[in-house]
């Protein structure tokens, strides 16, 4: 059985490579993205602006080297009429792609709704490391 923690004992440094930083980061960003924005209203004259919100957004942060953001509102529900047509964002209408660097590495992680699982899968879309002797190697998909 595992010991508890004494209070006030600090918990033991994780050391990751900078691959695993990369990931862990664009893990976090694109559940940022999903947990943060679902469910604000959004019509399809102010999906675009949104998707640029979001997409600036996550470009402050730590790493990142791109983002893409897309929203298709009509991949939802039914929407009220005249002042009040807008849906809720929801997991169907939204995708985003975020590509992360440290110099050394770079990550691409992909957030979409996958429908047969019913889900909105973040899934690692590729990775690389360089030769800082040379030229970047090529992608080493991850599926």
């Amino acid at each position: 059985m595992p010991r508890a923690r004494r209070s006030g004992a600090r918990p033991r440094p994780t050391t990751l490579t900078p691959r695993e930083r990369l990931l862990f980061e664009a893990g976090i960003k694109l559940g940022g993205i999903f947990h943060q924005y679902i469910g604000v209203p959004v019509s399809p004259r102010t999906a675009p602006g949104l998707a640029r919100a979001i997409a600036e957004a996550v470009r402050l942060q730590p790493y990142v080297r791109s983002v893409k953001v897309g929203i298709a509102p009509a991949r939802g529900g039914p929407v009220g009429r005249g002042r009040y047509g807008y849906r809720y964002l929801t997991a169907e209408m939204l995708t985003a792609e975020v590509t992360l660097g440290d110099g050394e590495h770079e990550v691409t992680a992909r957030l979409a709704y996958d429908p047969a699982l019913r889900y909105p899968l973040m899934q690692v879309a590729s990775d690389e490391r360089f030769d800082p002797a040379g030229p970047a190697r090529g992608p080493r998909r991850r599926r």
